[in-house]
């Protein structure tokens, strides 16, 4: 079934919030598994500036079908704050990008992005266990993919990221449970067996590469969070050097899994997602 089939004043809302927002491609992917899995639900964007964000998350706790939020760019470690509850993995990144709506209708929030791309540079073939890897990134998704990576066995993950305070907090965070295992690192590839780019560099034509890509050899694997472009200027330069690629792509659809995964554990979208199910049931019968 397709939106356009079940959209009416029924319909449960999610909204998606970034700034900008025109990339993202998670409304249309996440309302057709809302509905696959029987949740007359819709994703919408929202373009929200950083200084109107506390504003929207909080008056939405007033919008009664209004069920969660979907979190990007650049708000991931901003809208931990706004949340009255967490998982686990969110309170140690201080970021999350998925929230849903608690009894009370504040929000709970969690973070799928870290365990998502590792899912997919598996699918691509691609074990960070053993590995050495080099991380460009440490912002809201950097974090999630540095802790998934460490948590999945890397050998060692360097960490590059411009702003030096931010990488540097992150890397010490990190270190608590994972010791020496999590280090700087630079832009220089070399010596490493995977490298992945969590940073938004190769989003835009004029944008430079995240890592010196002469550093690169075809023994390599390279992993991108961008999903627009659908091959950026560091997996171009990559696969002519016959590197083994995952696009963003792949990561997208692994973390739309876990989102809506997330969504329907519990809260208005896991009680539609039931009694869906439910009049599936009586419908058959």
């Amino acid at each position: 079934m397709h939106i356009a089939q079940t959209l009416s004043g029924a319909t449960r809302v999610i909204g998606i919030i970034g700034d900008p927002i025109a990339q993202v491609k998670s409304p249309s992917g996440v309302t057709q598994a809302l509905i696959d899995r029987g949740v007359n639900a819709v994703v919408i964007p929202l373009h929200v500036a950083a200084d109107d964000l506390a504003a929207v998350i909080t008056t939405a706790q007033r919008v009664r079908n209004v069920d969660g939020f979907i979190i990007t760019v650049p708000h991931k470690l901003a809208t931990y704050a706004l949340c009255a509850t967490a998982t686990e993995r969110a309170r140690f990144l201080e970021g999350v990008n998925v929230l849903r709506r608690n009894p009370d209708g504040s929000w709970h929030g969690d973070h799928a992005d870290g365990l998502g791309f590792v899912e997919a540079q598996r699918r691509a073939g691609c074990e960070p266990e053993g590995r050495r890897v080099l991380l460009a990134g440490a912002g809201g998704a950097g974090s999630a993919i540095a802790q998934a990576v460490l948590e999945a066995g890397a050998a060692q993950l360097a960490i590059h990221d411009g702003d030096a305070v931010r990488r540097d907090a992150l890397i010490a965070r990190l270190a608590t449970v994972f010791g020496p295992r999590v280090q700087a690192g630079s832009a220089d590839p070399r010596g490493f067996d995977i490298v992945f780019n969590a940073t938004p560099a190769g989003m835009r034509p004029d944008d430079g590469l995240p890592v010196d890509i002469s550093g690169l050899h075809g023994g390599m694997f390279v992993g991108d969070v961008i999903t627009m472009p659908a091959v950026t200027p560091l997996l171009e330069a990559a696969r002519a050097l016959g590197c083994r690629t995952q696009v963003g792509a792949g990561m997208f659809a692994a973390v739309c899994e876990r989102m809506v995964d997330f969504l329907l554990e519990a809260g208005p979208l896991a009680e539609a997602a039931a009694a869906g199910v439910a009049a599936a049931g009586v419908a058959r019968a």
